[in-house]
């Protein structure tokens, strides 16, 4: 973190929880984001971290049906960066949680991954993951596509829209360039 963050906290202020941390979580309609910390160097990520800890206080005590995660390190990828095992107990504990999304960055490239549980493996009523790291940074191909990867594509920046209801979510894959892949799709809340 440059600064240990201190102009990411300057900017949002009260927003971004406490300075040094890295981690808060807010609700947005009837949605409960979570983020978390995955410079795992600078700040503790382990299963007792004072940091997992609190995901797991905080995931318990909210009374919404829908929650989103996003953190800047995937723990599958199939980028050439490839995920990093540093954010397992993250991984674990929102899936062990019901968390419905997760979103990462890192990797220069659009990866979409079908529901998983806790070892990567697919499942209907796990976490879907999708790494977007499309962003503005030069793009980068894959590596060894990792399973149950579903999407993949590097070919132009862009964002991804979330539609968040009551109880489900849409996602779409908004490219810079009109001409390059739209992923869309849908999902429930558990």
């Amino acid at each position: 973190m440059t600064q240990q963050g201190a102009p990411y906290y300057q900017y949002f202020g009260a927003a971004a929880g406490e300075p040094g941390k890295g981690y808060y979580s807010y609700d947005l309609g009837s949605w409960h984001i979570v983020v978390l910390n995955s410079n795992c160097n600078d700040i503790a990520c382990g299963p007792n971290s004072p940091q997992v800890e609190w995901l797991r206080e905080d995931l318990n005590a909210s009374a919404s049906q829908c929650t989103l995660a996003y953190w800047h390190h995937p723990r599958f990828s199939s980028g050439l960066a490839g995920g990093s095992g540093a954010v397992n107990p993250f991984w674990r504990t929102v899936v062990e949680q019901d968390v419905e999304v997760v979103v990462n960055g890192h990797d220069h490239d659009y990866e979409r991954f079908s529901q998983l549980n806790v070892e990567g493996e697919a499942d209907p009523n796990g976490t879907r993951l999708f790494i977007v790291g499309t962003g503005g940074g030069v793009l980068r191909d894959f590596g060894e596509i990792k399973p149950n990867s579903e999407v993949r594509y590097y070919g132009t920046n862009g964002v991804i829209q979330f539609k968040l209801f009551p109880g489900r979510y849409e996602w779409q894959f908004v490219p810079a360039d009109d001409q390059a892949l739209t992923d869309m799709g849908e999902g429930d809340c558990h």
